[in-house]
Protein backbone atom coordinates (compact mmCIF):
# COMPACT_ATOMS: atom_id res chain seq x y z
CA UNK A 1 0.00 0.00 0.00
CA UNK A 2 1.72 3.36 -0.82
CA UNK A 3 1.54 6.47 1.09
CA UNK A 4 -1.27 8.18 -1.28
CA UNK A 5 -3.23 5.52 -0.51
CA UNK A 6 -3.77 6.00 3.54
CA UNK A 7 -6.71 5.85 5.68
CA UNK A 8 -8.16 9.11 6.88
CA UNK A 9 -7.80 9.73 10.37
CA UNK A 10 -10.07 8.47 12.67
CA UNK A 11 -10.80 6.02 10.94
CA UNK A 12 -13.14 3.26 12.73
CA UNK A 13 -11.92 -0.21 12.13
CA UNK A 14 -13.41 -2.58 13.95
CA UNK A 15 -16.06 -5.72 13.27
CA UNK A 16 -19.61 -6.62 13.31
CA UNK A 17 -21.45 -9.08 15.09
CA UNK A 18 -25.46 -9.89 15.09
CA UNK A 19 -27.20 -10.30 18.55
CA UNK A 20 -29.67 -13.32 17.00
CA UNK A 21 -25.98 -15.00 15.92
CA UNK A 22 -23.57 -14.64 18.91
CA UNK A 23 -25.84 -13.81 22.47
CA UNK A 24 -27.48 -17.08 23.12
CA UNK A 25 -29.53 -17.32 26.41
CA UNK A 26 -32.49 -16.58 24.21
CA UNK A 27 -34.98 -17.35 27.09
CA UNK A 28 -33.06 -15.78 29.68
CA UNK A 29 -33.72 -12.68 32.23
CA UNK A 30 -37.02 -11.84 30.77
CA UNK A 31 -35.94 -12.05 26.64
CA UNK A 32 -38.94 -13.06 24.14
CA UNK A 33 -39.07 -15.67 21.48
CA UNK A 34 -37.98 -13.97 17.87
CA UNK A 35 -38.21 -15.37 14.09
CA UNK A 36 -34.51 -16.33 14.57
CA UNK A 37 -35.22 -18.46 17.35
CA UNK A 38 -37.21 -20.62 15.03
CA UNK A 39 -34.66 -21.05 12.32
CA UNK A 40 -33.16 -24.68 12.70
CA UNK A 41 -30.40 -26.59 10.82
CA UNK A 42 -30.75 -28.49 8.19
CA UNK A 43 -33.21 -28.87 4.83
CA UNK A 44 -35.38 -26.72 6.28
CA UNK A 45 -33.78 -23.89 6.85
CA UNK A 46 -34.13 -22.54 4.21
CA UNK A 47 -37.97 -22.63 3.34
CA UNK A 48 -38.29 -21.76 6.82
CA UNK A 49 -36.33 -18.47 5.94
CA UNK A 50 -38.26 -18.33 2.70
CA UNK A 51 -41.49 -17.48 4.88
CA UNK A 52 -43.03 -20.85 4.65
CA UNK A 53 -43.55 -21.97 8.52
CA UNK A 54 -46.16 -23.81 10.34
CA UNK A 55 -45.33 -24.00 13.75
CA UNK A 56 -44.07 -20.20 15.68
CA UNK A 57 -42.62 -22.41 17.96
CA UNK A 58 -39.15 -24.58 18.23
CA UNK A 59 -39.89 -28.61 18.22
CA UNK A 60 -37.58 -31.16 19.66
CA UNK A 61 -37.21 -32.25 15.90
CA UNK A 62 -34.95 -29.54 14.99
CA UNK A 63 -31.54 -28.04 16.16
CA UNK A 64 -32.07 -24.06 16.40
CA UNK A 65 -28.11 -23.02 16.43
CA UNK A 66 -29.37 -19.30 17.84
CA UNK A 67 -30.22 -20.73 21.20
CA UNK A 68 -26.96 -20.55 22.47
CA UNK A 69 -25.09 -19.71 19.54
CA UNK A 70 -21.38 -18.64 21.44
CA UNK A 71 -22.74 -17.45 24.26
CA UNK A 72 -21.32 -14.27 23.90
CA UNK A 73 -24.00 -12.97 26.50
CA UNK A 74 -22.08 -14.59 29.17
CA UNK A 75 -19.10 -13.49 27.80
CA UNK A 76 -19.17 -10.43 26.35
CA UNK A 77 -15.91 -9.25 28.44
CA UNK A 78 -13.81 -12.09 27.52
CA UNK A 79 -14.74 -11.53 23.84
CA UNK A 80 -14.53 -7.73 23.90
CA UNK A 81 -10.95 -7.84 25.44
CA UNK A 82 -9.64 -9.98 22.60
CA UNK A 83 -11.54 -7.19 20.23
CA UNK A 84 -9.21 -4.45 22.49
CA UNK A 85 -6.13 -6.40 21.64
CA UNK A 86 -6.81 -6.01 18.28
CA UNK A 87 -7.05 -2.40 18.25
CA UNK A 88 -10.65 -2.06 17.30
CA UNK A 89 -11.68 1.62 17.22
CA UNK A 90 -15.40 0.21 16.55
CA UNK A 91 -17.46 -2.80 17.41
CA UNK A 92 -20.58 -2.96 15.15
CA UNK A 93 -23.59 -4.91 17.35
CA UNK A 94 -27.33 -5.47 17.40
CA UNK A 95 -30.06 -4.94 20.37
CA UNK A 96 -32.70 -7.72 20.42
CA UNK A 97 -36.03 -6.39 20.54
CA UNK A 98 -37.30 -9.25 22.48
CA UNK A 99 -34.68 -8.50 25.40
CA UNK A 100 -36.08 -5.36 25.22
CA UNK A 101 -39.87 -5.60 25.34
CA UNK A 102 -40.26 -9.12 25.39
CA UNK A 103 -44.25 -9.50 23.00
CA UNK A 104 -42.87 -6.08 20.83
CA UNK A 105 -45.20 -3.74 23.19
CA UNK A 106 -45.43 -3.83 26.45
CA UNK A 107 -46.14 -0.41 28.25
CA UNK A 108 -42.70 -1.33 29.95
CA UNK A 109 -39.42 -2.35 28.73
CA UNK A 110 -37.49 -4.75 30.62
CA UNK A 111 -34.89 -3.29 32.63
CA UNK A 112 -32.78 -6.59 32.71
CA UNK A 113 -32.43 -6.17 29.09
CA UNK A 114 -31.54 -2.61 28.86
CA UNK A 115 -28.83 -3.62 31.36
CA UNK A 116 -27.23 -5.92 29.90
CA UNK A 117 -26.83 -3.73 26.52
CA UNK A 118 -26.06 -0.33 28.93
CA UNK A 119 -23.33 -3.20 30.64
CA UNK A 120 -21.84 -4.06 27.02
CA UNK A 121 -21.76 -0.48 26.36
CA UNK A 122 -19.52 0.49 28.86
CA UNK A 123 -17.52 -2.45 28.43
CA UNK A 124 -16.61 -1.50 24.91
CA UNK A 125 -16.05 2.00 26.30
CA UNK A 126 -13.68 1.29 29.03
CA UNK A 127 -12.03 0.07 26.06
CA UNK A 128 -12.00 3.18 23.90
CA UNK A 129 -13.83 1.07 21.34
CA UNK A 130 -17.34 3.52 19.88
CA UNK A 131 -20.47 1.28 20.04
CA UNK A 132 -22.38 1.34 16.16
CA UNK A 133 -25.97 0.07 17.26
CA UNK A 134 -28.69 -1.84 14.74
CA UNK A 135 -31.86 -1.43 16.27
CA UNK A 136 -33.34 -4.52 13.80
CA UNK A 137 -30.93 -6.94 12.86
CA UNK A 138 -33.46 -9.52 11.33
CA UNK A 139 -35.74 -9.58 14.82
CA UNK A 140 -39.19 -9.20 15.33
CA UNK A 141 -40.79 -10.88 18.18
CA UNK A 142 -42.67 -14.02 17.69
CA UNK A 143 -45.67 -12.15 19.56
CA UNK A 144 -45.75 -9.50 16.79
CA UNK A 145 -45.50 -12.39 14.41
CA UNK A 146 -48.76 -14.01 15.48
CA UNK A 147 -50.95 -11.51 16.69
CA UNK A 148 -50.50 -8.71 13.31
CA UNK A 149 -48.68 -10.89 10.73
CA UNK A 150 -45.59 -8.84 11.37
CA UNK A 151 -44.39 -6.11 9.39
CA UNK A 152 -47.18 -6.86 6.70
CA UNK A 153 -49.46 -4.79 9.25
CA UNK A 154 -49.12 -1.01 10.25
CA UNK A 155 -49.54 -1.38 13.87
CA UNK A 156 -45.50 -2.32 13.65
CA UNK A 157 -44.65 1.45 12.74
CA UNK A 158 -45.93 2.63 16.14
CA UNK A 159 -44.00 -0.18 18.06
CA UNK A 160 -41.02 0.26 16.49
CA UNK A 161 -40.95 3.87 16.91
CA UNK A 162 -41.28 3.40 20.99
CA UNK A 163 -38.38 0.64 20.39
CA UNK A 164 -36.23 2.94 19.19
CA UNK A 165 -36.93 6.11 21.31
CA UNK A 166 -36.39 3.75 24.14
CA UNK A 167 -33.22 2.86 22.99
CA UNK A 168 -32.09 6.40 21.95
CA UNK A 169 -33.10 7.70 25.81
CA UNK A 170 -31.44 4.93 27.27
CA UNK A 171 -28.09 5.28 25.59
CA UNK A 172 -28.05 8.60 24.34
CA UNK A 173 -24.75 9.44 26.24
CA UNK A 174 -23.64 6.31 25.03
CA UNK A 175 -24.35 5.26 21.55
CA UNK A 176 -23.56 8.06 18.78
CA UNK A 177 -23.77 6.02 15.64
CA UNK A 178 -27.35 3.92 14.70
CA UNK A 179 -28.80 2.10 12.28
CA UNK A 180 -32.15 1.42 11.45
CA UNK A 181 -32.97 -1.97 9.65
CA UNK A 182 -29.80 -4.36 8.59
CA UNK A 183 -29.99 -5.34 5.16
CA UNK A 184 -33.41 -3.72 4.78
CA UNK A 185 -33.41 -5.16 1.04
CA UNK A 186 -33.76 -8.88 2.02
CA UNK A 187 -36.90 -8.84 3.08
CA UNK A 188 -38.00 -9.80 -0.79
CA UNK A 189 -35.79 -12.19 -0.80
CA UNK A 190 -35.94 -14.19 2.90
CA UNK A 191 -39.32 -12.87 3.77
CA UNK A 192 -39.01 -14.65 7.47
CA UNK A 193 -35.11 -14.33 8.45
CA UNK A 194 -35.31 -10.53 7.15
CA UNK A 195 -38.28 -9.33 8.40
CA UNK A 196 -40.42 -12.41 10.06
CA UNK A 197 -43.27 -12.31 7.48
CA UNK A 198 -45.03 -15.83 7.20
CA UNK A 199 -46.77 -15.99 3.60
CA UNK A 200 -49.66 -18.16 3.48
CA UNK A 201 -51.11 -20.00 0.52
CA UNK A 202 -52.47 -17.82 -2.26
CA UNK A 203 -51.23 -15.08 -0.95
CA UNK A 204 -50.08 -11.99 -3.45
CA UNK A 205 -46.24 -12.42 -2.02
CA UNK A 206 -45.18 -9.25 -4.23
CA UNK A 207 -48.21 -7.37 -2.67
CA UNK A 208 -47.22 -8.63 0.98
CA UNK A 209 -43.55 -7.94 0.39
CA UNK A 210 -43.65 -4.18 -0.54
CA UNK A 211 -46.75 -3.34 1.35
CA UNK A 212 -44.29 -4.37 4.22
CA UNK A 213 -41.79 -2.55 3.43
CA UNK A 214 -43.49 0.79 2.83
CA UNK A 215 -43.81 -0.03 6.64
CA UNK A 216 -40.62 -0.39 7.53
CA UNK A 217 -39.10 2.43 5.26
CA UNK A 218 -41.93 4.62 7.46
CA UNK A 219 -40.68 3.52 10.13
CA UNK A 220 -37.14 4.15 9.68
CA UNK A 221 -38.21 7.28 9.26
CA UNK A 222 -39.79 7.86 12.34
CA UNK A 223 -36.56 6.47 14.23
CA UNK A 224 -34.76 9.05 11.85
CA UNK A 225 -36.56 11.68 13.39
CA UNK A 226 -36.46 10.20 17.05
CA UNK A 227 -32.98 10.09 16.83
CA UNK A 228 -32.50 13.51 15.37
CA UNK A 229 -34.50 15.00 18.57
CA UNK A 230 -33.00 12.92 21.50
CA UNK A 231 -29.57 12.54 20.82
CA UNK A 232 -28.57 16.06 18.34
CA UNK A 233 -25.29 14.91 17.63
CA UNK A 234 -25.72 11.47 16.87
CA UNK A 235 -25.50 9.82 13.40
CA UNK A 236 -28.14 7.42 12.04
CA UNK A 237 -28.02 5.28 8.92
CA UNK A 238 -29.78 2.55 7.13
CA UNK A 239 -28.22 -0.27 5.49
CA UNK A 240 -28.14 -2.28 2.13
CA UNK A 241 -27.02 -6.18 1.27
CA UNK A 242 -24.42 -4.35 -1.52
CA UNK A 243 -22.95 -5.87 -4.62
CA UNK A 244 -23.58 -4.91 -7.97
CA UNK A 245 -24.76 -7.21 -10.62
CA UNK A 246 -22.69 -7.54 -13.93
CA UNK A 247 -24.59 -8.30 -17.09
CA UNK A 248 -23.47 -11.66 -18.86
CA UNK A 249 -22.79 -10.04 -21.93
CA UNK A 250 -22.96 -6.69 -23.89
CA UNK A 251 -26.33 -7.83 -24.99
CA UNK A 252 -28.40 -4.56 -23.91
CA UNK A 253 -30.94 -7.25 -22.80
CA UNK A 254 -28.59 -8.25 -20.50
CA UNK A 255 -27.36 -5.10 -19.23
CA UNK A 256 -31.17 -3.83 -18.42
CA UNK A 257 -31.93 -6.63 -16.46
CA UNK A 258 -28.42 -5.98 -14.23
CA UNK A 259 -29.63 -2.81 -13.74
CA UNK A 260 -33.06 -3.90 -12.86
CA UNK A 261 -31.76 -6.17 -10.25
CA UNK A 262 -29.45 -3.33 -8.68
CA UNK A 263 -32.32 -1.39 -8.54
CA UNK A 264 -34.42 -4.00 -6.67
CA UNK A 265 -31.99 -3.39 -3.49
CA UNK A 266 -31.65 0.26 -4.75
CA UNK A 267 -35.12 0.87 -3.60
CA UNK A 268 -35.14 0.70 -0.06
CA UNK A 269 -32.03 3.33 -0.06
CA UNK A 270 -33.59 6.04 -2.42
CA UNK A 271 -36.30 5.85 0.01
CA UNK A 272 -34.46 6.13 2.95
CA UNK A 273 -31.86 8.18 1.48
CA UNK A 274 -33.56 10.72 -0.88
CA UNK A 275 -36.88 10.59 0.83
CA UNK A 276 -39.27 9.68 -2.17
CA UNK A 277 -40.13 6.54 -3.74
CA UNK A 278 -38.17 6.60 -7.21
CA UNK A 279 -40.13 6.40 -10.50
CA UNK A 280 -39.07 2.74 -11.49
CA UNK A 281 -40.33 1.53 -8.56
CA UNK A 282 -43.84 3.42 -8.97
CA UNK A 283 -43.92 2.00 -12.53
CA UNK A 284 -43.36 -1.42 -10.77
CA UNK A 285 -46.42 -1.14 -8.78
CA UNK A 286 -48.15 -0.07 -11.57
CA UNK A 287 -46.98 -2.69 -13.88
CA UNK A 288 -47.66 -5.44 -11.56
CA UNK A 289 -51.50 -3.99 -10.17
CA UNK A 290 -50.10 -3.45 -6.58
CA UNK A 291 -51.87 -1.14 -4.42
CA UNK A 292 -49.05 0.02 -1.64
CA UNK A 293 -51.22 1.49 0.99
CA UNK A 294 -49.47 5.05 2.13
CA UNK A 295 -51.29 7.15 4.68
CA UNK A 296 -51.51 10.57 4.98
CA UNK A 297 -48.18 12.24 6.04
CA UNK A 298 -46.16 9.10 4.73
CA UNK A 299 -44.25 11.10 2.10
CA UNK A 300 -43.93 14.11 3.64
CA UNK A 301 -42.49 12.26 7.07
CA UNK A 302 -39.93 9.88 4.32
CA UNK A 303 -39.11 13.21 2.72
CA UNK A 304 -38.07 15.27 5.88
CA UNK A 305 -36.23 12.45 7.64
CA UNK A 306 -33.42 10.81 5.44
CA UNK A 307 -30.68 8.98 6.83
CA UNK A 308 -27.40 10.83 7.61
CA UNK A 309 -25.41 7.95 6.19
CA UNK A 310 -25.69 4.39 4.23
CA UNK A 311 -24.13 1.22 5.75
CA UNK A 312 -24.18 -1.65 3.42
CA UNK A 313 -22.30 -5.23 3.82
CA UNK A 314 -20.36 -6.45 0.37
CA UNK A 315 -19.42 -10.00 0.25
CA UNK A 316 -19.31 -10.64 -3.35
CA UNK A 317 -20.47 -9.33 -6.46
CA UNK A 318 -23.28 -11.16 -8.87
CA UNK A 319 -23.80 -11.77 -12.52
CA UNK A 320 -26.86 -11.83 -14.48
CA UNK A 321 -28.16 -12.98 -18.42
CA UNK A 322 -31.51 -12.92 -20.10
CA UNK A 323 -30.25 -16.59 -21.96
CA UNK A 324 -32.15 -19.41 -20.39
CA UNK A 325 -28.97 -21.57 -21.18
CA UNK A 326 -26.78 -19.11 -19.47
CA UNK A 327 -28.71 -18.79 -16.44
CA UNK A 328 -29.20 -22.55 -15.21
CA UNK A 329 -25.10 -21.89 -14.24
CA UNK A 330 -26.24 -20.92 -10.88
CA UNK A 331 -23.42 -20.12 -7.77
CA UNK A 332 -24.23 -22.51 -4.59
CA UNK A 333 -24.25 -20.16 -2.22
CA UNK A 334 -25.34 -16.32 -2.90
CA UNK A 335 -28.84 -15.61 -1.24
CA UNK A 336 -29.45 -12.90 -4.26
CA UNK A 337 -29.02 -15.55 -7.38
CA UNK A 338 -26.00 -15.32 -9.42
CA UNK A 339 -24.77 -17.05 -12.37
CA UNK A 340 -21.06 -18.22 -12.44
CA UNK A 341 -19.15 -14.83 -13.12
CA UNK A 342 -16.68 -17.32 -15.15
CA UNK A 343 -13.57 -14.22 -14.27
CA UNK A 344 -13.95 -15.11 -10.94
CA UNK A 345 -13.02 -17.83 -8.71
CA UNK A 346 -16.04 -18.40 -5.64
CA UNK A 347 -15.46 -19.74 -1.70
CA UNK A 348 -16.18 -22.86 -0.42
CA UNK A 349 -19.82 -21.66 -0.03
CA UNK A 350 -19.86 -20.79 -3.98
CA UNK A 351 -20.15 -16.89 -2.83
CA UNK A 352 -17.23 -14.98 -5.62
CA UNK A 353 -14.62 -13.29 -4.70
CA UNK A 354 -14.43 -10.20 -6.33
CA UNK A 355 -12.66 -7.20 -4.45
CA UNK A 356 -12.67 -5.01 -7.58
CA UNK A 357 -16.55 -5.51 -7.38
CA UNK A 358 -15.91 -4.02 -3.93
CA UNK A 359 -14.47 -0.67 -5.18
CA UNK A 360 -16.97 -0.55 -8.04
CA UNK A 361 -19.87 -0.75 -5.56
CA UNK A 362 -18.79 1.95 -3.15
CA UNK A 363 -18.63 4.39 -5.92
CA UNK A 364 -21.74 3.29 -7.54
CA UNK A 365 -23.06 4.11 -3.75
CA UNK A 366 -21.30 7.52 -3.45
CA UNK A 367 -22.44 8.50 -6.89
CA UNK A 368 -26.06 7.84 -6.67
CA UNK A 369 -25.99 9.18 -2.89
CA UNK A 370 -23.32 11.43 -2.12
CA UNK A 371 -23.40 10.58 1.66
CA UNK A 372 -20.38 9.01 4.01
CA UNK A 373 -20.35 5.17 3.35
CA UNK A 374 -19.36 2.69 6.34
CA UNK A 375 -18.83 -0.66 5.10
CA UNK A 376 -20.37 -2.65 7.87
CA UNK A 377 -19.99 -6.14 7.13
CA UNK A 378 -17.09 -7.57 4.64
CA UNK A 379 -15.25 -10.83 5.24
CA UNK A 380 -15.00 -14.63 4.35
CA UNK A 381 -16.78 -17.45 5.57
CA UNK A 382 -14.72 -20.88 5.39
CA UNK A 383 -13.91 -23.84 6.81
CA UNK A 384 -11.27 -23.10 9.80
CA UNK A 385 -9.15 -26.45 11.06
CA UNK A 386 -6.88 -26.19 13.81
CA UNK A 387 -3.75 -27.97 13.30
CA UNK A 388 -2.35 -30.80 16.24
CA UNK A 389 -1.43 -27.38 18.56
CA UNK A 390 -4.33 -25.75 17.87
CA UNK A 391 -2.99 -23.39 15.73
CA UNK A 392 -5.33 -21.69 12.66
CA UNK A 393 -3.29 -20.35 9.44
CA UNK A 394 -6.14 -19.02 7.72
CA UNK A 395 -3.78 -17.14 5.13
CA UNK A 396 -6.80 -17.70 2.75
CA UNK A 397 -8.86 -14.85 4.74
CA UNK A 398 -6.12 -12.93 5.42
CA UNK A 399 -5.50 -12.71 1.30
CA UNK A 400 -8.97 -12.28 0.56
CA UNK A 401 -9.25 -9.46 3.19
CA UNK A 402 -6.25 -7.67 2.09
CA UNK A 403 -7.53 -7.42 -1.28
CA UNK A 404 -10.79 -5.77 -0.24
CA UNK A 405 -8.95 -3.61 1.91
CA UNK A 406 -6.54 -2.38 -0.31
CA UNK A 407 -10.05 -2.05 -2.70
CA UNK A 408 -11.75 -0.01 -0.61
CA UNK A 409 -8.78 2.14 -0.16
CA UNK A 410 -8.94 2.51 -4.28
CA UNK A 411 -12.11 3.77 -3.54
CA UNK A 412 -11.24 6.35 -0.57
CA UNK A 413 -9.00 7.46 -3.49
CA UNK A 414 -11.59 7.49 -5.91
CA UNK A 415 -13.09 10.32 -3.83
CA UNK A 416 -15.79 7.56 -1.95
CA UNK A 417 -16.72 9.24 1.79
CA UNK A 418 -16.35 6.38 3.62
CA UNK A 419 -16.41 6.29 7.72
CA UNK A 420 -14.67 3.17 8.67
CA UNK A 421 -15.47 -0.34 8.27
CA UNK A 422 -16.29 -3.57 10.53
CA UNK A 423 -15.34 -7.15 9.03
CA UNK A 424 -17.81 -9.55 9.57
CA UNK A 425 -17.73 -11.67 12.21
CA UNK A 426 -14.92 -10.67 13.91
CA UNK A 427 -15.11 -13.79 15.91
CA UNK A 428 -16.62 -17.47 15.00
CA UNK A 429 -20.63 -17.09 14.80
CA UNK A 430 -23.59 -18.56 13.88
CA UNK A 431 -23.96 -18.57 9.76
CA UNK A 432 -26.91 -16.73 9.12
CA UNK A 433 -27.67 -18.27 5.71
CA UNK A 434 -26.78 -22.06 6.44
CA UNK A 435 -27.24 -21.89 10.52
CA UNK A 436 -23.63 -23.58 10.30
CA UNK A 437 -20.83 -22.86 12.89
CA UNK A 438 -18.41 -24.33 10.36
CA UNK A 439 -18.37 -21.72 7.97
CA UNK A 440 -16.37 -19.27 9.96
CA UNK A 441 -15.27 -15.63 9.59
CA UNK A 442 -13.52 -14.53 12.53
CA UNK A 443 -10.29 -13.85 13.66
CA UNK A 444 -10.83 -15.51 16.59
CA UNK A 445 -11.80 -19.42 16.89
CA UNK A 446 -14.92 -20.47 19.04
CA UNK A 447 -14.68 -24.29 19.54
CA UNK A 448 -18.37 -24.89 18.87
CA UNK A 449 -19.52 -27.12 15.90
CA UNK A 450 -22.64 -27.44 13.92
CA UNK A 451 -24.67 -29.74 16.45
CA UNK A 452 -23.60 -27.49 19.57
CA UNK A 453 -21.01 -29.65 20.68
CA UNK A 454 -17.28 -27.74 21.73
CA UNK A 455 -16.02 -26.04 25.35
CA UNK A 456 -16.62 -22.53 23.47
CA UNK A 457 -13.04 -21.78 24.18
CA UNK A 458 -11.92 -18.64 22.40
CA UNK A 459 -8.29 -18.57 20.53
CA UNK A 460 -6.36 -16.57 18.07
CA UNK A 461 -6.55 -17.47 14.60
CA UNK A 462 -3.39 -16.01 12.34
CA UNK A 463 -5.51 -13.44 11.05
CA UNK A 464 -5.95 -11.75 14.56
CA UNK A 465 -2.38 -10.70 14.94
CA UNK A 466 -2.50 -9.17 11.07
CA UNK A 467 -6.12 -7.36 11.32
CA UNK A 468 -3.91 -5.58 14.58
CA UNK A 469 -1.70 -4.56 12.77
CA UNK A 470 -3.78 -3.68 9.83
CA UNK A 471 -5.50 -1.18 12.21
CA UNK A 472 -1.84 -0.41 14.28
CA UNK A 473 -0.80 1.18 10.77
CA UNK A 474 -4.74 2.70 9.63
CA UNK A 475 -4.22 0.28 6.69
CA UNK A 476 -0.26 1.28 5.80
CA UNK A 477 0.98 -2.24 6.30
CA UNK A 478 -1.04 -3.43 3.86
Amino acid sequence: MTEQNKFPEGFLWGGAIAANQVEGAYKEDGKGLTNVDLLPTGPERRKIMEGYIKDLSPNRDHFYPSHQAIDFYHNYKEDIALFAEMGFKSFRLSISWARIFPNGDEDTPNEVGLKFYDDLFDELIKHDIEPIVTIAHFDVPVSLIKRFDSWKSRALVDMFENYSRTLFERYKDKVKYWMTFNEINMLLHLPFMGAGIVLKEGENRTQSLYQAAHHQLVASAKAVKACHEIIPDAQIGCMLAAGMTYPYSSNPEDIWKAMDRDRESFFFIDVQSRGEYPGYARRFFEDNDLDIHMESGDESLLKENTVDYIGFSYYSSRCTSTDPEIMKKQTSGNVFGSIKNPYLEVSEWGWTIDPKGFRITANQLWDRYQKPLFVVENGLGAMDAPDENGKIDDDYRIQYLSEHLNAMAEAIRDGVDIIGYTSWGPIDIVSASTGEMKKRYGYIYVDRDNEGNGTLARSRKKSFEWYKEVIETNGESL
